[in-house]
């Protein structure tokens, strides 16, 4: 498997999100910062984390939570000082920790300069920056909706013209097909990795290009509008500004690179992660995109154990041996992992192991979700006026408009909000779970008092230190060719509630969960050499035979 990788510095390291508004606050404003994070640089060391990936902590007007950049080179008062950025980086480096930024440039916010000059002189230098089309009255330009509902079209202030944004008002889109713009996007990437920042993970970049001309599709809802989906499925050729972009910026610094990519096509992935790829990386989505429905959240189907066995195993076989996928259980823009790929009730500390080792010695790069690693849960949502997130407020209408009542579409919405991500991380049982001294700009959720990285710290036992033995058997010099290099092999896959997969490199190793409560036996088809890792103190067995109890999770050294 290994022998045709060529062997990059990121293989074998662990990832963490950190979504800096809700981390950790260092001056009791009720948001997260920058000398927050540099406070916690030795709890995510002693995790065994090697890169940090931080959410947006540029400039912004926050209309998109700091996906809406009004200043690239900045660092936003609210998170601190580019001398607190400065001072993150070197005190990482001495942890031999990499700091990742986001990349945001599809879209760009509405306060930046260049969108402000685009209004001044819409037929200047700016204006081509963006997609701007004279207004006709009563129609627009094309009939996409955005990311966030409505219209992707809006009116260019003080002119004649609109401008096209795919996802908030907020959030005009950037002309990729503009070298002059390109050219700016990469001088600031180079601009940060010269700064010393390890990398970047790039947001939402399928959408940079657009297929032309613009056009309109047929209307897929009642509002005349149809999903962007369809126009993506036609924009070809972004391979091109990928390729450009890397040449001119990641390449030339060794830095790692992790995509937000959907919809790719198949024939595309070598091109994306392969030898030579755009990305070092890009994010498994399978799992999140299960169920999803074309009209709402409403209407989402709830993801079995089975079907999430069934996306893990998917992507891994797409992409084999062709390069590295980044696997997640959630980010800032999904709810909690352990809420929504454990059944309904089932929520304790052993079925939250399960998950974790399920996903984490799949082929690819672990990455983790700020409070995953204490098993952080979905928050109870009493009513909509307690939902700060955008998305979450509109499929809250798109529920209600489909004929729920409020508490249905709360119920419904709830389960997916993105605000399940965001509340802030519970470090204590102390108040505000220990977040910060003020008052938190976001509610943190009331189980803090239960899950908490204080009480899970020294217990053995706990969820956080399951995960910090995951992470040391993946560093073991032992098992880390397997683990890293080593090939997937699923097994047993038509057995209902149970994941299992050997991971082969010079070492055979085989996962196996048992993902329900009742218990399950199951034939070894030949003895196992020693347990590596195992969520109950002990084993249930009987010559081959092996008996898992509820959500038991077993590594083997076959």
């Amino acid at each position: 498997m290994a022998d045709h990788i060529t062997k990059k510095w990121w293989h074998d390291k662990v990832a963490y999100q950190i979504y800096p508004k809700s981390f950790y606050d260092s001056n009791g404003d009720g948001i997260g910062d920058l000398p927050g994070i540099i406070s916690k640089l030795d709890y995510l060391k002693d995790l065994g984390v090697d890169i940090i990936w931080l959410s947006p902590c540029y400039c912004s007007p926050l209309a998109d939570e700091g996906y809406d950049i009004s200043d690239y080179y900045n660092i936003d008062p609210r998170f601190g000082t580019m001398a607190d950025m400065e001072k993150l980086l070197d005190e990482a480096k001495e942890r031999n920790m990499y700091i990742l930024m986001d990349l945001v440039v599809n879209h760009c916010s509405d306060e930046h300069e260049w969108f402000k000059k685009a209004c001044e002189d819409p037929d200047g230098k700016y204006g081509s920056f963006f997609y701007l089309r004279d207004k006709k009255e009563g129609e627009f330009p094309t009939n996409w909706r955005s990311y966030f509902g409505g219209p992707v079209w809006d009116d260019l202030p003080g002119t004649n013209k609109q401008y096209l944004h795919v996802f908030h008002k907020k959030q005009p889109d950037l002309n990729w097909e503009n070298p002059e713009l390109r050219k700016e996007v990469y001088k600031n990437i180079n601009w940060w990795l010269d700064k010393g920042l390890g990398g970047f993970r790039i947001d939402a970049i399928i959408n940079i290009k657009k297929a032309l001309p613009l056009r309109s599709y047929d209307p897929d809802r009642a509002d005349g509008l149809c999903s962007i989906q369809a126009m993506l499925r036609e924009a070809k050729g972004i391979g091109e500004y990928l390729g450009e972009m890397r040449d001119c910026t990641f390449k030339k610094y060794d830095a790692f690179s992790v995509g937000e990519v959907f919809n790719e096509k198949p024939e595309e992935i070598p091109d994306f992660i392969g030898e030579n790829g755009y990305f070092s990386s890009m994010f498994d989505f399978n799992e999140t995109v299960f169920g999803s429905s074309e009209k709402g959240w409403y209407d989402a189907k709830p993801i079995t154990p089975d079907d999430y066995k069934r996306c893990c195993f998917e992507s891994q076989a797409k992409i084999g041996g062709i390069g590295f996928l980044s696997n997640i259980i959630e980010n800032h823009d999904e709810p909690r992992g352990v809420s929504r790929y454990i059944p309904e009730g089932e929520c304790f500390p052993q079925s939250k192991k399960l998950l974790a080792a399920l996903n984490f010695m799949l082929r690819g790069l672990p990455f983790i979700y700020q409070g995953q690693e204490i098993g952080m849960e979905n928050v109870p949502f009493s009513s909509i006026d307690e939902v700060d997130d955008i998305s979450t407020l509109d499929e809250y209408q798109v529920a209600l408009n489909a004929g729920l009542s409020p508490k249905d579409a709360l119920d419904a919405v709830a389960k997916y909000s993105r605000d399940n991500a965001r509340t802030p991380m519970q470090w204590s049982g102390e108040a505000n779970a220990g977040f910060t001294s003020g008052t938190p700009w976001l509610k943190v959720n009331p189980n803090y008092t239960s899950v908490n990285a204080a009480a899970q710290m020294d217990d053995p036992d706990s969820v956080r230190s399951f995960y910090k033995k995951l992470i040391a058997l993946r560093k073991d010099p032992e098992y880390k060719e397997t683990i890293v290099y080593g090939a997937l092999e699923p097994v047993w896959e038509d057995r209902h509630n149970l994941m299992a997969y050997y991971r082969k490199g010079d070492k055979t190793l085989l996962v196996i969960g048992n993902y329900q409560m009742d218990t399950q036996t199951v034939t070894l088809p030949a003895p196992y050499q020693r347990i590596l890792l195992n969520n109950y103190p002990d084993l249930t067995e009987n010559e081959h035979a092996i008996t898992l109890q509820a959500y038991q999770v077993l590594i083997m050294e076959m």
